[in-house]
């Protein structure tokens, strides 16, 4: 496999399930290298929870080596509980990528829908046809967290390109 262009490490955090994405950009060409998700064990303590969510994305990290991350930013909806163990996953992961020295960027979820299908209201189908259509793939069955995390890669690489093409 070609070793050059950018790899970026996508993270769509949850405390009970976390996505992740790892994709190559090769002259314009978004090639999945790996993706799934880490179902963290329910029954243990949520410090236990948080420590597996880190250490699997620490070892994610050190085996491909990403350039960048992007992860999804916390919103709140109806419940504050919810929103804050979530922030609690969302921080592990950063954590992770922090210690490993990546740059972490940030995204709304109506942002990476935007980006990708071309409205901030796009459902969940949507967002997997394009992300399959992007890296060349078909009926992957990927859970909504894998897909999400790969969206959010992707949308990463198109802003990068976006900022380049506006000269920042």
């Amino acid at each position: 496999m070609d070793k050059s262009g950018i790899v970026i490490i996508g993270i769509d955090p949850g405390t009970r399930v976390t996505g992740f994405g790892i994709v190559r950009e090769v002259s314009g060409q978004v090639i999945l290298i790996e993706a799934g998700t880490i179902r963290t064990d329910t029954k243990k303590p949520m410090c236990a929870r948080l420590g597996q969510i880190y250490s699997r994305i620490a070892e994610l990290i050190a085996t491909h080596k990403p350039d960048e991350a992007a992860i999804e930013n916390v919103f709140v909806a109806s419940n504050p509980s919810s929103a804050i163990k979530l922030g609690q996953a969302r921080g592990a992961a950063m954590a992770a990528c922090a210690v490993s020295g990546l740059i972490v960027s940030g995204y709304e979820p109506t942002k990476v829908k935007q980006n990708l299908v071309g409205t901030g209201r796009a459902a969940k189908s949507q967002v997997a046809f394009m992300v399959e259509r992007i890296l060349g793939v078909k009926d992957t069955k990927w859970a909504n967290d894998t897909t999400d995390a790969l969206a959010i890669a992707v949308c990463h690489l198109n802003e990068r390109r976006f900022a380049r093409m506006a000269g920042k």
